[in-house]
């Protein structure tokens, strides 16, 4: 086939392509601004385009598709000329769901874990020789590509968020994958830009319970009170239910065991919310026919995917460590401090959190971060102003963030070189520094500073 993307350069997206070059096919795509790692990674494969911006002339009758990423406006003149001359043209969700239809689609949701999820049901699946397709939100240890396709496979293993899939198919990308097996990890309010109120969000699982096919197994979350709720209330009869929990735990050292069946295994991942995760991947597992054991037994050598609770520094001589994730909801910082906190007992924790995201810049949404902190010793907030202009959004002033955070105001920073000062001047002896940001920490190097 010849596919075309436009906004090749997004995260999904170049995978979506350099996995379907490694396949046969020929891929060529254009954007307006592409970032690091799509950059060398498209480059070394010889996507990257020759200029960047928009050419209505690279749509021709020759295309059999054109892939639009969602950074792609309604208006693009790319997707104008497709769709006048005819080129059929899919998000990246409904391509792989298309590139897909005849396997067995595992569909992880949920408003935080998906990414820890998916990657241990892939681990798993890895680790019994079982063949699959994926599609994956980060790099994942072990994983040649986020984004895999496998001619012998019978499955595929699909990380579904509940952000919009394109312009033209402005519904989240959860609703499209038609999943024969759905995982709900737990429910709590994101997206506001998009989603205005809880209820619309909560809605949106609601509907992703609707997408399922006949007789699929959906997998969730028990101790989300909400989501337990929505589940059992839900008319579907035809689908199989199937509630998990956190599995029984205990630490030795900073090693977590799990408890299971008699025996204790030894995992690489740490905090409740992990181990919470894994009893949906050990489910999914079961479901697919693997083995509880072989998949225990392989988690002693996962260590997570990219982000997430991964370990970034460490100075053995000061007890020192700094750990990066990719923590910037509130759900997602209460559950990354808690673990930290929980697997690090006695240790000083800072915790360092960016915001930078719609949601966590939105004046709306800034006091669900209340308690978020819970544990940590020391917590530095930063926000850069310049991202408060490039969304539009009103200005903030440090004061009003704090008050809304439920922290106090010498700990909330809109100037990058107070906030590494703030940092600059805290104790590494015997400490643990977790850095949460789904963002560049408005261009200061942490590590340098560590």
């Amino acid at each position: 086939m010849n596919i075309h993307f436009i906004a090749i350069g997004g995260a999904a997206m170049h995978n979506l392509a350099l996995a379907l070059q490694r396949e046969g096919h020929t891929i060529t795509g254009s954007d307006d601004e592409i970032f690091e790692p799509s950059r060398t990674r498209l480059q070394l494969a010889g996507l990257l385009p020759t200029t960047e911006g928009w050419f209505p002339d690279r749509m021709h009758a020759g295309l059999d598709a054109v892939v639009l990423g969602m950074h792609a406006k309604a208006d693009n003149p790319e997707l104008l000329r497709a769709e006048e001359i005819g080129i059929p043209v899919h998000s990246y969700p409904a391509f792989f769901t298309q590139y897909t239809l005849q396997k067995t689609r595992v569909v992880v949701g949920g408003s935080h874990g998906k990414t820890t999820t998916t990657s241990m049901i892939i681990h798993g699946l890895q680790a019994q020789n079982i063949r699959f397709d994926c599609l994956v939100g980060a790099s994942v240890p072990g994983l040649e590509s986020p984004v895999l396709f496998d001619p012998e496979s019978k499955l595929a293993v699909i990380e579904g968020d509940e952000y919009l899939s394109s312009a033209r198919q402005p519904i989240p990308k959860f609703h499209v994958y038609q999943g024969h097996i759905g995982v709900i990890t737990g429910i709590a309010w994101d997206h506001v830009n998009v989603f205005k109120t809880l209820d619309d969000y909560r809605n949106q699982f609601y509907r992703f319970i609707d997408t399922l096919m006949p007789n699929a197994h959906l997998v969730y979350c028990q101790e989300d009170t909400d989501l337990e709720t929505l589940v059992k209330n839900h008319p579907r009869n035809d689908i199989q239910r199937h509630p998990y929990k956190t599995l029984p735990y205990r630490y030795q050292g900073h090693t977590a065991l799990i408890q299971h069946e008699g025996q204790e295994y030894p995992v690489g991942i740490q905090g409740r919310h992990n181990i919470q995760n894994l009893g949906a991947g050990l489910l999914v597992n079961r479901i697919l026919g693997g083995s509880d054991h072989a998949m225990l037994t392989s988690m002693r050598h996962f260590t997570g995917a990219a982000k997430r609770m991964e370990e970034w520094k460490r100075i053995e001589e000061q007890g020192f460590l700094a750990i990066k994730d990719f923590a910037h909801s509130p759900s997602k910082v209460k559950a990354t401090v808690q673990a930290v906190r929980e697997a690090y007992p006695e240790h000083r924790l800072m915790a360092l959190l960016e915001l930078h995201t719609y949601s966590s810049l939105s004046k709306v949404f800034l006091p669900e971060y209340k308690g978020a902190f819970s544990g940590a010793d020391s917590i530095a907030v930063l926000y850069d102003p310049h991202a408060l202009e490039i969304k539009r959004l009103p200005i903030l002033n440090p004061s009003e963030v704090a008050e809304a955070l439920g922290i106090q105001p010498d700990q909330v920073f809109s100037d990058p070189a107070k906030f590494k000062a703030r940092i600059e001047t805290e104790s590494k002896n015997h400490a643990v520094f977790l850095c949460m940001s789904s963002g560049n920490w408005a261009g200061i190097d942490l590590l340098q500073i560590f």
